[in-house]
């Protein structure tokens, strides 16, 4: 059918000519198949059809059917795309999706721990078992480096150079970035290729080159190292519901509360836009009027 060979015209261009991840193709795939059996159910599957009010009906569908407003917001974003696709193809006349704005939410803030909230979570990986090792040192270099998960889980050693403290980061489109890492990521992760990685390799006879491994010496998949985060907040007093990225948030939101610029904290994380880093300096001035009403004398007014 033509709808599936201009479909996959479209997620060849992404993948191979754009530099998009195979995750985000495969999710634009989903989208556009939404959309599709969107089409058919209501009997016109002509795409070259569609109008912008088909495309406010299609909206108001997502709406109903209780999507979140983020995935409603990826699903129009991708289907934008596929019509500036076929666009520039000559395909259709009109981009329908081009002037279709989802309303932005209120701002989420970012979970992030606090220092002393960290270095509980630090305690918890106290040990010299081999996976004791391993988790501790997944742990410095999730904080230390605020790396994405997947780029944690991606990460080999040949991209670490333990010399002068830095790993190179293949991020989203493929673009690379170097960040450093600090004294105890690096002893952290010396002591895990001694004494940890290196054994299970060898036990069980496996060659690669990845970092992070699992008790058998595969590769840790990203599942896998969500597993061990929320192992490690068992083992610790904190009430926080752990996932990766929190590690991430803590990093930015520590190095801006220290004094860090906003320019060379995006440029670490691996940001296209300064706006995506922004969100960090609304969590600064949340904990700093947090502090404020918690320690300034005259920040309440004193009880009878």
């Amino acid at each position: 059918m033509q709808i599936h060979a201009w479909k996959n015209d479209f997620l060849n261009r992404i993948l191979y000519e754009k530099n998009y991840s195979a995750l985000t193709a495969r999710a634009y795939a989903e989208d556009l198949d939404h959309f599709f059996a969107f089409l058919i159910e209501t009997g016109d599957c002509d795409l070259t059809h569609v109008t912008v009010n088909d495309a406010r009906i299609y909206l108001s569908r997502l709406t109903d059917e209780k999507y979140e407003r983020t995935t409603i917001s990826r699903k129009v974003s991708a289907l934008r795309a596929f019509y500036n696709f076929l666009l520039m193809n000559h395909l259709v006349e009109e981009n329908p999706f081009s002037y279709l704005q989802v309303k932005n939410k209120k701002l989420q803030l970012p979970n992030f721990f606090y220092s002393e909230e960290m270095e509980e979570l630090f305690k918890s990986v106290e040990g010299q078992k081999p996976l004791d090792l391993r988790n501790k040192a997944l742990l410095e270099i999730l904080y230390g480096t605020g790396i994405r998960v997947s780029e944690c889980q991606q990460l080999r050693w040949d991209n670490v150079n333990m010399e002068i403290g830095y790993i190179k980061v293949l991020g989203k489109g493929n673009k690379e970035r170097l960040v450093p890492f600090g004294y105890y990521a690096q002893m952290a992760l010396l002591d895990y290729h001694k004494m940890s990685r290196t054994p299970l390799m060898e036990k069980y006879h496996k060659e690669h080159d990845y970092v992070f491994i699992n008790q058998y010496g595969d590769p840790l998949t990203v599942r896998g190292i969500q597993y061990i985060l929320k192992q490690l907040i068992k083992k610790t007093s904190l009430t926080a519901n752990i996932h990766p990225h929190m590690l991430r948030h803590s990093f930015a939101t520590h190095l801006l509360n220290n004094g860090a610029n906003l320019r060379e904290v995006q440029e670490l994380l691996g940001h296209d836009s300064l706006s995506s880093t922004q969100i960090y300096t609304h969590v600064t001035k949340e904990n700093l009027m947090k502090n404020y009403q918690q320690f300034h004398p005259r920040a309440h007014q004193e009880k009878e």
